[in-house]
């Protein structure tokens, strides 16, 4: 499993698909393709907490991958 890739059986629940603007800047990040050490960077974070967000978001919106929450905020037009 990389280290961007999240197994969950959790599906969204009413209300439960916002995101945070923050949340939307780091999908909006991921989908140009930086390392995640560039998103950490960029946040001024630290990449544990980059993948830490992530695994939040996908909890949140019911996918079990960054590459599918990117997909998630693109198809809703967030990024």
């Amino acid at each position: 499993m990389s280290a961007l890739s999240y197994q969950t059986d959790r599906r969204p629940q009413t209300g439960d698909e916002y995101l945070h603007s923050d949340e939307v800047r780091l999908l909006s990040l991921l989908a140009t393709g930086l390392p995640v050490e560039s998103v950490a960077r960029r946040l001024n974070v630290c990449p544990r907490t980059v993948r830490r967000r992530c695994r939040g978001v996908c909890d949140k919106i019911g996918v079990s991958s960054v590459i599918e929450a990117v997909a998630w905020a693109a198809r809703r037009r967030l990024i």
